[in-house]
């Protein structure tokens, strides 16, 4: 049968359906040995569709990990300019998986890996407001920058959906704060700490949806059983 070809990366595990658009844009992918193009529909039944130059194989179990990324490493499956990855981390789990989502380089906490790509579209989607929490450590913190933080920003030409923020701890112009998002966009927190008048000096996201980072030591992983992503399955079918 013919489907959209991110549709069918998505399902064999090679990638969620956005990051299998990027796969084909970057001409990293073929079908019967012609590079596709954005749009493209195949059989994978019938034709030979390749990543990388790696046939697909049949469509793995699907496999749910949390990571606790550590500063320092960037969120993507490789690097041109040879930084190490948060894929490099997981590499032990034994199938191909990638990330939902992203984590800046210099952020840590909670980043999740599967091969199954419809999961991994819900938990990205703009309009599934899956709640994601931070720790924020700040300098140049002055009274009541927490309330300016909730205030809504521009990112791209569009304006972000109001946070929740909280004051943690405070010591002079240094403080913690935890923010909670209902949406993913680029340095977001970041951003809205900047527009406070403060610096971020460390973030670390410790929660998305119901899933929580606890104890996860930094740099390991752990597999997510059925019980705790049951919610956001169920939402996928």
């Amino acid at each position: 049968m013919q489907e959209r070809l991110q549709k069918i990366l998505s399902r064999h595990g090679a990638a969620s359906r956005r990051q299998a658009e990027q796969l084909i844009e970057a001409g990293r992918v073929t079908v019967n040995g012609q590079t596709a193009s954005l749009g493209q529909s195949a059989d994978d039944e019938i034709d030979v569709i390749a990543v990388d130059g790696a046939a697909l194989s049949s469509p793995p179990e699907h496999v749910y990990l949390m990571l606790n990324k550590p500063r320092g490493f960037i969120v993507t499956m490789k690097d041109d300019q040879g930084r190490r990855t948060a894929a490099e981390l997981v590499a032990d789990c034994g199938v191909r998986v990638f990330p939902v989502g992203r984590l800046d380089y210099f952020s840590e906490g909670l980043l999740l890996f599967t091969n199954d790509g419809a999961f991994a579209d819900r938990m990205m989607h703009p309009h599934g407001e899956i709640e994601k929490e931070y720790l924020v450590w700040v300098s140049g913190y002055t009274e009541g920058a927490e309330q300016r933080m909730t205030q809504p920003i521009e990112i791209d030409g569009k304006k972000t959906k109001p946070a929740k923020v909280r004051l943690l701890n405070q010591d002079g112009a240094v403080a913690q704060l935890q923010v909670i998002l209902s949406e993913g966009r680029n340095r977001q927190v970041r951003r809205l700490c900047e527009a406070a008048g403060m610096k971020t000096t460390r973030l670390c996201r410790v929660r998305e949806g119901t899933l929580r980072l606890g104890n996860l030591p930094t740099g390991k992983w752990r597999y997510l059983h059925l019980d705790e992503i049951g919610g956001f399955l169920q939402k996928n079918a």
